[in-house]
């Protein structure tokens, strides 16, 4: 481990990242305790994860993305549109890119702070009781309930995420309801172990588990507003079948330093 590594912080809707340039490959990706240090808020620089941004032969680059409590994790929306945002200000991509991430290949196209990133397309989906759970670069439990803003994300989240179903392998949980201009979404995230004020995945999840609800089919967009601001979600269904799958929201670099 070299003594002083740089690194950015980047937030996407208020889910804030630790990015480092590992081009150079002196971040040890096995030092999880580290990690978990790093992201801690009190005792570290303060994050919902970090990711290390890597030479990948046939991609822009690689990201490796690790949860805040030190362990690799799958696949993050808001963090990969961070990562993307991250490498056009290193001056490896300029206004679109192909990468490689935990699920797989991913496009994006950037626009002034808005990166809109292609996710991966989902051909099933599942049922516990009246939610949804769905698999959209990481597992999620999508509910669609009343007076969500006075409900308490914490607790109900951590109960369903412990329950005997999930406990061993974890579960994003997500309470969706309608607005008047589209959807409110709040989500308490495995790894983080809270609710967090945006999930990429957990929107995406939702957008689909709104067109099953709902009965939407073709092209869609779908807007949905996080704590930390708005996402927009597209893609094309045909039946259980959901392709061409974008999730567009901000993308800001906050500052940067050395630890």
């Amino acid at each position: 481990m070299a003594s002083k590594v740089r690194f950015s912080k980047y937030q996407g809707a208020g889910n804030d990242f630790i990015l480092v340039d590992n081009r150079n490959n002196l971040f040890d990706r096995a030092d999880e305790a580290l990690v978990k240090r790093l992201c801690d808020r009190r005792f570290g620089i303060g994050a919902d994860g970090l990711m290390l941004l890597q030479d990948k032969e046939n991609y822009d680059f690689e990201m490796i993305y690790y949860n805040a409590d030190g362990r690799e994790g799958s696949m993050c929306g808001n963090g990969g549109r961070c990562i993307v945002a991250f490498a056009h200000d290193l001056g490896i991509i300029t206004d679109k890119t192909a990468f490689l991430a935990v699920d797989g290949p991913h496009h994006a196209f950037l626009s002034e702070e808005l990166v809109n990133l292609q996710m991966i397309d989902v051909n099933e989906f599942g049922r516990d009781g009246n939610a949804y759970i769905l698999q959209t670069g990481s597992p999620h439990y999508v509910s669609f309930v009343t007076n969500l803003k006075e409900k308490n994300v914490f607790q109900d989240g951590y109960t369903i995420r412990n329950n005997a179903i999930y406990a061993r392998d974890g579960i994003n949980v997500n309470f969706i309801e309608q607005e008047e201009n589209g959807y409110f979404l709040r989500t308490f995230e495995r790894g983080v172990e809270d609710e967090t004020y945006a999930c990429g995945t957990g929107a995406t999840a939702a957008a689909m588990a709104v067109a099953l609800e709902t009965n939407l089919q073709g092209d869609i967009l779908i807007p949905i507003r996080v704590l930390g601001g708005q996402l927009y979600i597209s893609f094309r269904r045909d039946g259980n079948s959901f392709t061409n799958v974008f999730l567009k929201g901000p993308a800001q670099f906050v500052f940067e330093g050395l630890f």
